[in-house]
């Protein structure tokens, strides 16, 4: 008889967004005449821009022909758009060499699938609480995962315990799902301590699109983060490729452990086990890129930064402890009246028709914290911080 992997016992059956559009559809078949506004999930609204679609449309002309038909790609990525993403790097001070950029159908997956390189043995630090993907991936795996305390008391951005002894370190920032963002100061903490024990830190870069000022984008601009950290990036929430699917990731090629290099491993499992992000999305994402480009994504980036003012703002007007709203499309909210969080979330959703993410569903420190987005429309935006102040208000 087959064995299988019998750590998947130890993850929820189901993911924590599953649960939550289960119980937005049971309420919405219950009260189909109430306008539900979703501020859950971290989807975007705003269409691929004209510079995206113009890009396309020219690679799937090429296809259509044979003297143009692109089959097989390398399954690193084209040359054509890994060499405007080494420029976008450039522009931070971070070269990078065009082998150690690999175009990946997304932050997620790429996540997930880094873990083929390091042994089952290996100790996981992430952030509690953190992107469920982290945790879960481990779990599968079977790996001991230890978490970092990120509360109000440290604006949820813990730094290294020298008495934790940590393999693998997750990092997101701008943070999923708090919002916050470590400053260069903190974040060189964290790649002094992995220097000086020998750990990896993975470094999420999905959100580094709404910094502004002087908060480091990649975990490169630190000092010393080359022999230390892989980064991951995308263009979901960048340019609004959530359905169309391509991000990057970055492995320095000084990156080494037990004296192998992590960048050829990631190179062989990757030409092993993926075949490349189609030619016509990558045609597509060199709009991303160019001058015209860069302008168009910048105008949607700015229309989600302006609903999470709208958020934030709503949350000072009622007095509500927060993080993110300022260089994140998230709003980390402390739950109104003391709620836990999914008691908060039917609350919300019963008497506001407003849906979040319960903060508990991202691991214990968010019990009593509430995580909404930016990423709805700017009329649902302010429609929603309507019914939620009308709805906080009658809480007293």
């Amino acid at each position: 008889m087959v064995s299988v992997n019998k750590n998947y016992k130890n993850i929820k059956e189901s993911y924590l967004f599953s649960d939550i559009a289960k119980k937005v559809a049971d309420f919405s078949a219950a009260n189909p005449d109430i306008k539900i506004i979703r501020m859950g999930i971290g989807d975007v609204t705003r269409p691929l821009c004209e510079s995206v679609i113009s890009e396309m449309s020219v690679g799937v002309r090429e296809m259509g022909k044979a003297e143009t038909f692109h089959g097989y790609g390398p399954e690193q990525g084209y040359g054509f758009i890994k060499e405007p993403i080494k420029a976008y790097y450039a522009e931070s001070g971070v070269e990078l060499d065009l082998d150690e950029i690999f175009i990946s159908d997304g932050a997620k997956s790429d996540v997930g699938n880094i873990l083929d390189l390091f042994s089952p043995d290996n100790t996981v630090l992430v952030p509690d609480p953190v992107y469920p993907v982290y945790v879960d991936t481990n779990i599968m795996s079977g790996r001991n995962i230890i978490f970092a305390n990120s509360n109000e008391e440290n604006g949820f951005l813990p730094l290294p315990d020298e008495n934790v002894k940590a393999d693998i370190i997750y990092i997101c920032s701008p943070n999923n799902p708090t919002g916050a963002v470590y400053n260069r100061e903190q974040l060189k903490k964290w790649v002094d301590y992995a220097n000086k024990n020998g750990s990896i830190i993975l470094f999420d870069a999905a959100y580094e699109a709404f910094i502004d000022g002087d908060y480091p984008k990649s975990i490169f601009e630190i000092e010393g983060a080359k022999t230390c950290a892989i980064e991951f990036c995308s263009l979901s929430k960048t340019a609004g490729f959530t359905g169309t699917r391509m991000g990057y990731t970055v492995v320095p090629k000084a990156l080494e452990a037990e004296n192998m290099s992590l960048n050829k491993m990631w190179l062989r499992r990757q030409t092993t086990k993926f075949n490349g992000v189609s030619y016509v999305v990558q045609r597509g994402a060199l709009g991303v890129f160019t001058p015209e480009g860069r302008k168009q994504i910048k105008e949607n980036i700015e229309y989600y930064k302006e609903n999470a003012k709208i958020i934030s703002d709503t949350m000072d007007e009622l007095g509500i402890w927060y993080t993110g709203g300022k260089n994140s499309p998230y709003v980390w909210l402390k739950c109104p009246g003391n709620m836990e969080s999914w008691e908060f979330f039917d609350f919300l959703l019963k008497n506001a028709g407003v849906v979040g993410t319960p903060g508990s569903g991202f691991g214990n420190n968010g019990t009593n914290f509430f995580r909404l987005t930016a990423f709805s429309t700017k009329e649902n935006t302010i429609e929603a911080m309507e019914r939620f102040k009308k709805l906080v208000k009658t809480l007293g």
